[in-house]
């Protein structure tokens, strides 16, 4: 064993960037006040100075600057009065009538029979909260049949596919409907091998794209990269938002008008019951004629006191769904008078606020809760990409970051799904 005499430092090799940073680096660095990351280049093998090296390169430093800055700068800004969202804009259960449920889902079938629609699936988080460090879509529910979330997600495609090209007047060409699968740098690889490992589940394997969400540093309280070791800067996912910056810097909002795409199913992988291309919910938002729609579902009062949502059945089929007002559940509402309809978070709503009756209707004011289905024009998404990247204002998440220093208070900085929203110039809801 080789012994080491405390007070002593071995000299460390120079390697090809000498005794001190690239000069023109580091002075990027201190331009952005980031030179803390070169700390502890002293001690660093030439290897571990390389990956240094490599690792800040990788970064986009003025982009990144400018989000750090504005974000922090948004904190505290006081934000439009929330008001409910108005009634004329949500489609309710109730008072849908059998001749508009059966002209939106042909409206739908015609446009998806036509390449209309693509599909967008957020699927960049893992399974931990399941005891899993796959991904989430990889997992199975516990069904008989032991499929996964991928594969009734799959399965579900192949038969609206079916359903539109029977509609049609050519019943016998299936038009594929596109899967857009966003991943992250932890689910990337395991879910190519997962789809390829099960044949796409039956899709043909060149109507399935897969993309990866960025990453961000994370970052102390006042802006500063937390290293996650000596030579590598802590990064993190950018939320389930990022997939506006994705889809864009990857170039497939392109891809999709070239393949005659104007709509956009997009949702959560961790929902067991979506109805992955919806003709009924696509029909809906085509008729309404708006630049973004969500499916929502209706908060009512009660005593239940367990946090999952109810599902209500009919002739045992599942009609509708509701939530308890305290659920931990966003809910849409109208951000200032006749402002753009917005999500707040369960954790940003004033609790009495949650409890509040409408009058008129007997129902709570802010009852629909955002469940992550949405639908939006591709033009729109355009738009919202280039908005969103013009004010680069993510939310700040307050997690335990790992560091060289162990696990460290920090920030990791995300937009969320729902942010488009805001930017949106007409939104309508659909309650199930």
């Amino acid at each position: 064993m080789k012994e080491i005499v405390v007070g002593s430092v071995a000299p460390v090799p120079l390697g090809r960037w000498g005794a001190a940073p690239p000069q023109a680096l580091l002075e990027r660095m201190k331009d952005y006040g980031q030179e803390g990351a070169f700390a502890l280049w002293d001690e660093l093998s030439p290897e571990d100075r390389e990956l240094l090296v490599r690792d800040i390169e990788r970064l986009d430093l003025s982009r990144i600057d400018r989000i750090i800055r504005r974000s922090l700068g948004s904190q505290g800004l006081k934000l439009p009065a929330v008001e409910p969202v108005p009634e004329s804009s949500v489609s309710k259960v109730e008072e849908r009538s059998p001749e508009d449920k059966e002209r939106w889902w042909k409206k739908g079938l015609k446009a998806i029979s036509e390449g209309k629609l693509a599909v967008v699936l957020l699927a960049g988080g893992q399974g931990t909260r399941l005891g899993s460090s796959d991904p989430k879509g990889c997992f199975s529910i516990g069904l008989p049949s032991g499929k996964s979330l991928f594969q009734l997600q799959a399965e579900r495609i192949l038969c609206v596919q079916k359903l539109a090209a029977q509609s049609s007047d050519s019943s016998n060409n299936i038009v594929p409907i596109h899967w857009y699968v966003m991943t992250s740098p932890f689910t990337d690889d395991i879910t190519h091998k997962f789809f390829e490992s099960r044949k796409y589940f039956g899709l043909e394997a060149d109507q399935v794209t897969f993309f990866q969400q960025g990453t961000l540093p994370c970052v102390s309280a006042d802006g500063r990269f937390i290293m996650e070791t000596p030579y590598k800067v802590a990064k993190a996912p950018d939320g389930n938002g990022g997939v506006y910056a994705a889809l864009k810097s990857k170039r497939l909002l392109e891809d999709m008008a070239a393949r005659g795409v104007k709509y956009v199913d997009c949702y959560g992988v961790d929902n067991a019951l979506v109805r992955v291309a919806d003709p009924t919910f696509l029909g809906y938002f085509i008729d309404k004629g708006v630049s973004s729609a969500a499916k929502v579902v209706r908060k009512v009062q009660s005593n239940v006191t367990h946090a999952s949502l109810i599902g209500v059945f009919v002739h045992s089929q599942l009609y509708a769904e509701q939530a308890y007002p305290q659920e931990n559940v966003g809910v849409f509402v109208r951000r200032g008078y006749g402002g753009p309809l917005s999500v707040v978070e369960y954790s940003e709503m004033d609790a009495a606020i949650t409890t509040e009756i409408n009058q008129s209707t007997g129902r709570l004011r802010y009852c629909w809760s955002n469940v992550c289905l949405h639908m939006f024009t591709l033009d729109f998404l355009n738009q919202v990409a280039n908005s969103l990247e013009k004010d680069s204002i993510y939310h700040l998440a307050e997690k335990k970051i790992p560091s060289i220093h162990g696990y460290t208070m920090g920030l990791k900085l995300e937009q969320f799904i729902f942010d488009a929203f805001t930017y949106s110039p007409s939104t309508a809801l659909f309650e199930v």
